[in-house]
């Protein structure tokens, strides 16, 4: 069975930093587009980051743009997103999707309009002013 965990949600203070770590299994790593979402209480919810395989062509969401960084590790088959200076509107479930490396989803362009087949529970990050 896939599995995708994500872990590292935190309680902390605006400008304050935080890593999420995402770990998935039960599927071959290298051949999926990795991702992260966000979704606060009321709102949309909301590409933030993505990768594609090879990790060489990243999507950032422009409130989040030169904040956070996305990385994976595909021997570990984990998927990170650092966070710096983090604000109170940054406040959100935090999720973890991957997506198959498919000509469908290549045709879609950037990786953020790409079908995401599986996806983990969330993590909580809570950020106060």
């Amino acid at each position: 069975q896939v599995q995708v965990v994500e872990s590292g949600g935190d309680l902390v203070q605006a400008g304050e930093s935080l890593r999420l770590s995402c770990t998935a299994s039960g599927l071959t790593f290298a051949n999926y587009a990795m991702a992260w979402f966000r979704q606060a209480p009321g709102k949309e919810r909301e590409g933030v980051s993505c990768v594609p395989s090879r990790g060489v062509v990243t999507y950032y969401a422009e409130s989040v743009k030169g904040r956070f960084t996305i990385s994976r590790d595909n021997a570990k088959n984990t998927l990170y997103l650092q966070m710096n200076s983090l604000k109170p509107e940054d406040t959100a479930m935090y999720y973890c999707a991957a997506a198959r490396m498919t000509l469908t989803n290549a045709n879609k362009g950037l990786c953020v309009r790409w079908e995401y087949a599986y996806w983990g529970q969330g993590t909580q990050v809570t950020v106060s002013s």
